[in-house]
C-alpha cells in the first residue's frame, strides 16, 4: 500500500459540505490516513486554496502530529496532540472554503508531509512562511486529498 489521505466527509474532487465552510458550523473535516513511509517521526498537515485571487490562501497549518495517530477527527482542535500554526484568516486552527461569491469553484488541497523528525524546531502560532521553512529538510512524503467549494 502507498501513503494516503482522505477525507471522510467528501469524496477527492468532490464537494466539501457546508459544514465544514465559513458558511455552514465552520468545522474541520474528518480525515484519515494510512501507510506513512518508513522512518516517519511525525505528520504535518496544511489545508490551503490556491485558486484564491491574491494567491495561496492558507486555511489550516498543524504539526508534531503524532504517528501513532491515524487521522483527524471532525472539529479537531490542537492541544491534546499536535501545534497550530496562524492561517491567513489571522487564526489558529481551521477556518473553512469561504471563497469569494461568483468567483465559481475553488479547490482546497489537504497535504500531509510524513517528516524525519518529532518536533519541528517552531513556536505554535507561526505563520505559513515559518512553517515552510522549519519543514525544509525534513520531508519524507507528502500526499493529498482535494475538495471543492463554491458559494454563489
Amino acid at each position: 500500500m502507498a501513503f494516503r489521505i482522505r477525507s471522510l466527509a467528501f469524496d477527492e474532487g468532490g464537494w466539501i459540505p457546508k459544514r465544514h465552510t465559513g458558511e455552514g458550523e465552520d468545522l474541520s473535516p474528518p480525515l484519515e490516513w494510512q501507510d506513512l513511509p518508513p522512518g516517519t517521526r511525525s505528520l504535518a498537515l496544511v489545508m490551503d486554496d490556491p485558486d484564491a485571487p491574491g494567491g495561496v490562501w492558507t486555511h489550516w497549518i498543524l504539526w508534531d502530529i503524532p504517528v501513532t495517530e491515524t487521522g483527524l477527527a471532525e472539529c479537531f482542535t490542537p492541544g491534546r496532540l499536535g501545534e497550530s500554526g496562524v492561517n491567513d484568516f489571522g487564526k489558529e486552527g481551521y477556518n473553512g472554503p469561504m471563497p469569494p461569491r461568483g468567483h465559481g469553484p475553488h479547490r482546497y488541497f489537504f497535504k500531509l508531509y510524513a517528516l524525519d523528525t518529532r518536533h519541528l524546531m517552531v513556536a505554535s502560532g507561526v505563520k505559513r512562511h515559518e512553517f515552510d521553512k522549519a519543514l525544509r529538510g525534513h520531508i519524507l512524503e507528502e500526499v493529498w486529498t482535494m475538495g471543492r467549494y463554491e458559494r454563489k
